[in-house]
């Protein structure tokens, strides 16, 4: 399906694939910008404004998460975490605590969190609850966006014919990280206890 968008979308198709990757997860970005990577050594695409294009449709997708944090706040988590506090492991300050950090170094955050697989789009939404200035949200997240999607345009120019390799690797990295994740959830839950 990616690969009849891209061919018969050009760039408007790329740019709606990225917006939905950062909207629905699991969409792969990595698919999308690395096969329009092997669009550009092909000749079909252009190296920047593939990159544009994407970085556009990285941002507008993140804009999504980003306002329904703005729209729905913090304050009206709380008594959804004062009730399953355990299941999330954390407490009302441990909310309050991440909010004063996005306040102080949360473009750093959303920069970040833009080269990795996991929390690449859900970042937004913390920021939003947190009402990071909507300028600097929208500066850092095209910041890191766009390095992210040079990076894997590069990687599909590079490739080119053989971007299954690229697949065989990012693949079962992907799946060790999730696993990573699960088990160190599962390991927060069994071991929470809330502070007094």
């Amino acid at each position: 399906m990616i690969l009849r968008i891209v061919a018969r979308g050009g760039y408007f198709g790329i740019f709606l694939l990225m917006v939905a990757e950062n909207v629905v997860p699991p969409v792969p970005s990595e698919v999308i910008m690395g096969l329009g990577g092997m669009g550009v050594s092909r000749g079909h695409f252009r190296f920047w404004p593939l990159l544009a294009v994407g970085t556009a449709g990285t941002v507008a997708g993140n804009w999504f998460w980003y306002w329904m944090g703005r729209r729905f706040g913090y304050r009206g988590l709380k008594p959804f975490v004062d009730r399953h506090g355990r299941w999330l492991t954390l407490e009302w300050a441990d909310v309050e605590r991440l909010v004063r950090f996005f306040h102080e170094r949360g473009q750093w955050v959303v920069f970040v969190f833009r080269f990795l697989p996991t929390g690449r789009t859900m970042v937004s939404l913390p920021a939003g609850m947190a009402r990071m200035p909507a300028g600097r949200f929208l500066l850092w997240t095209a910041a890191g966006s766009a390095v992210w999607n040079a990076v894997l345009i590069g990687a599909g120019m590079v490739l080119d014919a053989r971007f299954g390799e690229l697949d065989r690797y990012v693949g079962p990295a992907g799946l060790a990280l999730f696993v990573g994740v699960a088990a160190w959830y599962a390991w927060r839950v069994a071991t929470w206890r809330p502070r007094d």
